[in-house]
């Protein structure tokens, strides 16, 4: 607000208004700071997957080994995310996103200097440990930065840096990997020194400042009580099994894109680059519109807003996609693709707000580090399922289109599971959180 107009206001409300402005500004740069974190994680993904046809003629390796690249990664990451969780939820978590970002730089440098397949292979193995941090840290900064009511529409925005980063990676990589595969590589360590730099500039913010007072000390808890704690929460489990079915399709997708549209549409690798990019944008639309519109619905009333706002999107998008796939016209698949990639995208922000919702602060940096394990173990696993599927089950030019299509399953499961059961159960255990 500008000084002229806050002059005209009496005392409380200039305070107030400041106050706002204040708050704004913060949660500008908190979310601004996460969504760069989540942004590097998936631009990293999206350069394999683009630099994909270069790497198998540059070290001579096969497409199930491209998808051995995409998906070790995400398992290291899935077995060190409940370590991660405990150290989250022990030490100043700005601190640890800095330090691990910056060992991603130096990783991603030494996978550019890769002289054979194992070296890029060990380097894919450090880069999974690092990120392991990243999840369970910016589950725990939201609930402490943003206000509840607030949260699943800030969340959207720093989801946005995912897809964001995954677009870069896709143009950055796809484009550079035309001259040498090292490039896509070697060009991310840039932006990672950005990135730590904020993030060390970032406040820790109090522990619990948005969450009701917590009756138990659940900081107490070993690791395995944390866990039976965290799984006993029925919606939690539904939750986790439901995301990670999602998850399961966009990850393929996200390392398969680009070979899709050459495949499908018989376009050069820079235009396939450039439709995955145009789809993308409308993944990050729906990724803003899925939080705002959960939590307009929630101040309408509608309790369950953040359980059934990403069920119908998912369903929408399998709708969508299912034609979409198939279509030998890239001018009529483009439209249903963009419906199912906003379908997609509107899914993830509410259903991050509403674990937060059902889950213990002291316990956050914990509770995602189990869901970032079950969920990370179908991710890591999509890349090489995909690779296998089209490779050996659904071969031939249509391989990926065929594989595309089945996989399909996982967001009708994904919507089903979040209608019939997070629907009935989301409501008790938000009112047990809160009272307990």
């Amino acid at each position: 607000m500008s000084r002229s107009r806050l002059s005209d206001l009496p005392g409380a409300a200039r305070l107030r208004a400041v106050r706002r402005d204040i708050r704004a500004q913060v949660e500008l740069r908190v979310v601004v700071t996460l969504a760069a974190v989540l942004g590097l994680q998936a631009a990293d993904g999206s350069a394999i997957g683009a630099d994909a046809t270069p790497l198998e003629a540059g070290l001579g390796i096969s497409v199930t080994q491209i998808g051995l690249l995409l998906s070790v990664g995400t398992i290291v990451g899935a077995v060190m995310a409940l370590p991660a969780g405990v150290v989250v939820d022990r030490v100043n978590r700005t601190r640890l996103l800095a330090y691990a970002v910056a060992g991603w730089g130096v990783t991603m440098a030494a996978s550019a200097a890769a002289t054979g397949y194992g070296w890029l292979l060990g380097c894919r193995v450090g880069l999974g440990g690092l990120a392991a941090v990243a999840g369970p840290a910016v589950a725990s900064l939201m609930g402490d930065y943003v206000p509840a009511k607030h949260r699943a529409r800030l969340y959207g925005y720093v989801l946005c840096g995912e897809m964001i980063g995954a677009g870069f990676g896709l143009v950055v990589a796809g484009e550079l990997a035309a001259f040498n595969w090292r490039f896509p590589l070697a060009v991310l360590t840039i932006p990672s020194c950005v990135v730590c730099w904020a993030l060390w500039r970032l406040p820790e913010p109090a522990r619990g400042a948005h969450a009701a007072p917590t009756a138990i000390d659940r900081e107490r808890l070993s690791l395995w009580e944390a866990v039976k704690y965290v799984l006993s929460i029925r919606t939690n489990v539904v939750l986790i099994f439901a995301s990670a079915l999602g998850y399961l399709f966009f990850a393929g997708v996200r390392g398969f894109a680009v070979q899709f549209a050459q495949q499908q549409y018989s376009l050069s690798q820079p235009v396939a680059v450039l439709v995955g990019l145009v789809i993308g944008i409308f993944a990050v639309i729906g990724l803003a519109a899925g939080g705002r519109l959960a939590d307009r619905r929630l101040r309408q009333g509608h309790a369950t807003a953040r359980v059934v706002v990403p069920a119908c999107s998912v369903l929408v998008a399998a709708a969508a996609f299912l034609p979409g796939v198939f279509a030998e016209r890239l001018w009529l698949a483009i439209p249903l693709l963009m419906i199912g990639a906003m379908g997609v995208g509107a899914s993830s922000a509410p259903l991050d707000a509403a674990r937060l919702d059902i889950v213990r602060a002291s316990l956050w940096g914990r509770a995602e580090g189990v869901r970032t394990l079950l969920r990370d173990g179908a991710e890591g696993g999509s890349p090489l399922l995909f690779g296998f599927l089209a490779g050996s089950v659904f071969s031939g030019r249509h391989g990926l289109r065929d594989t595309f299509a089945v996989t399909l399953l996982a967001l009708v499961g994904e919507g089903l599971v979040l209608l019939t059961i997070a629907r009935r159960t989301y409501q008790r255990d938000q009112e047990v959180a809160s009272t307990t």
